[in-house]
């Protein structure tokens, strides 16, 4: 009878250890563009959340890849301590970093924008006030107007749903009735 080689040596665990250290760096690094995503759009916390959990997901099918490529198939609890223990490593590393750089450009380029905007909103900032004084008095005398006109309605005698034949609607006067005597 063959028995399967389902048991990894001192030396392949290290090694898969190690592996699965690096593979926790790059789910780090694939966070941080989650991270910059974050920052550059604004985000409530529903998306947020389903952004969380589609990158758990994600995680998920990765160690279960990494398993089946490098570890014949057996997923160990030491392969997801390995990720946690590299994904921390890069967080606390390299991922404060590159969130700090990518923070910097993102400052300095909203800097530079302001700097362009700034005598554009200068210039157009008197325009819009006096667009939007014109604007509200033009809104206040169209208001003005619709209140006044007065829609013409139908004679109330006239209209079929007030001609009842021997029915009598309660808390409802007949006008026609009134009317004809």
């Amino acid at each position: 009878m063959i028995i399967p080689d389902t048991y990894f040596t001192l030396s392949e665990e290290v090694r898969l250890f190690g592996l699965s250290c690096l593979g926790g760096a790059a789910v780090g690094a694939a966070f941080d563009v989650i991270r910059a995503f974050r920052l550059i759009v604004r985000h409530n916390n529903i998306l947020t959340n389903v952004e969380d959990i589609v990158f758990l997901g994600l995680y998920g099918t990765a160690l279960t890849a990494f398993s089946a490529a490098a570890a014949k198939g057996d997923l160990r609890l030491y392969f997801a301590v390995g990720n946690i223990l590299g994904f921390a490593v890069y967080y606390v590393t390299v991922g404060r970093v590159v969130v700090r750089t990518i923070r910097k450009l993102f400052c300095a380029t909203g800097t530079f924008f302001k700097l362009v905007v700034r005598p554009l909103e200068l210039f157009f900032a008197p325009l819009c006030k006096k667009a939007t004084v014109k604007f509200v008095r033009n809104h206040r005398i169209i208001v003005k107007l619709i209140k006044n006109i007065q829609i013409v309605l139908l004679n109330g005698r006239y209209l079929l749903y007030n001609k009842m034949e021997n029915k009598k609607r309660k808390n409802v006067k007949n006008v026609a009735e009134k009317n004809e005597t």
